[in-house]
């Protein structure tokens, strides 16, 4: 891997590098060209003019023509470093337009309103490329209402089995099963309404504060949303912004901090009442005051619901039904917190 990234950075350098140079050389050829034009067109003018073939008002023509046919590519020449980063831009659009589609393999007609919340990773194999494993054999059973900690160190497969879980990659061998169907049998739509997601890297779109938490949720009422921004101990700052649920988050979401972004998305996801909770570092972005705030919400909306938390914070997973330690795609141990202290596992150093 290590030479892999040597290589990939050194074409990265010399591509970069002859980039800027192209870049930089171009106005001055282009100028120095035009330059060159003008002394021409004097020179021979003159002689010209001596001569009495020419007058001194074709050369002055002459003079006008030649700036009038340099001065477009003069532009073209400022603007090249631009034209580069927009073909390069368009190479990436029509990639990800060329890409295939997802297969749709739902067969079964799964009514997910029934979905209870039990989970079977049975002998789950995974991995990106085909050639270097990710997930070796991993196989947990989830109970209906669980909340399961992931931990372990990075690189160990913990975001990688939540992508598993909402089909954004299928697995090699074996089986993800949701109350004893594969997940391949449901249609990926309506799998992944089950699914309420709160990542350590915040997303809120422009617009009202009220179209953000309701996105999940359209139909939702104001007091819903209000209702939702409570427990998530939102309420009092949002009240505080000049035009309340309607002030507007710009599209950079600049406009707030990153903990009030947080706490939004976390009262998305309680306004969306989903079946499965995805916490992925969830709280990495509020500090600790706001954490414990928010910790009897998050305690209260995980209850009676199948609840995935990863985290690094000691805090967030303690109280955890069951810990999953994972180190290179696999389970490492397994148990409540106390139960891995008293087989005097140092879970610390995974968390």
């Amino acid at each position: 891997m290590t030479k892999e990234f040597e290589k990939a950075n050194k074409e990265l350098y010399h591509s970069g590098w002859k980039s800027q140079f192209l870049s930089g050389l171009m106005f001055p050829v282009m100028n120095f060209i035009s330059n060159a034009g003008y002394v021409g067109v004097a020179v021979a003018g003159g002689y010209l003019a001596i001569n009495g073939s020419l007058t001194v008002g074709n050369i002055q023509s002459f003079i006008q023509y030649n700036k009038q046919f340099t001065q477009p590519i003069n532009q073209i020449a400022q603007i090249s470093s631009m034209l580069q980063a927009m073909i390069a831009a368009a190479e990436r659009i029509f990639g990800f337009l060329e890409e295939q589609e997802e297969v749709e393999t739902g067969k079964k007609n799964v009514i997910v309103k029934e979905t209870k919340g039990n989970i079977t990773f049975d002998h789950v194999k995974f991995s990106y490329d085909g050639e270097t494993p990710i997930i070796k054999d991993f196989n947990a059973n989830v109970q209906e209402g669980q909340k399961i900690a992931i931990v372990g160190p990075t690189g160990a497969g913990k975001t990688t089995m939540v992508k598993l879980l909402m089909r954004f990659y299928d697995v090699q061998d074996g089986a993800i099963l949701i109350d004893g169907n594969n997940i391949k049998d449901f249609a990926r739509g309506e799998l992944r309404k089950l699914f309420g997601m709160v990542l350590q890297d915040t997303w809120l779109f422009g617009g009202t504060v009220k179209d953000n938490i309701k996105y999940g949720k359209e139909e939702a009422t104001d007091d819903q949303v209000i209702e939702a921004a409570k427990a998530a101990h939102v309420h009092h700052f949002i009240k505080t912004l000049p035009q309340g649920y309607n002030s507007i988050i710009n599209e950079e979401s600049s406009n707030i901090s990153a903990g009030q972004k947080q706490l939004m998305t976390i009262a998305r996801v309680i306004l969306a009442d989903p079946k499965i909770l995805i916490l992925d570092e969830a709280t990495s972005s509020i500090d600790t005051r706001t954490e414990i705030q928010i910790q009897a919400a998050m305690d209260n909306l995980m209850k009676g619901r199948t609840s995935f938390i990863i985290a690094h914070r000691l805090s967030t997973i303690k109280n955890a039904d069951l810990i999953l330690v994972m180190n290179h795609g696999d389970i490492v141990e397994q148990g409540k917190h106390e139960e891995l202290l008293k087989k005097e596992r140092i879970l610390c150093r995974t968390v």
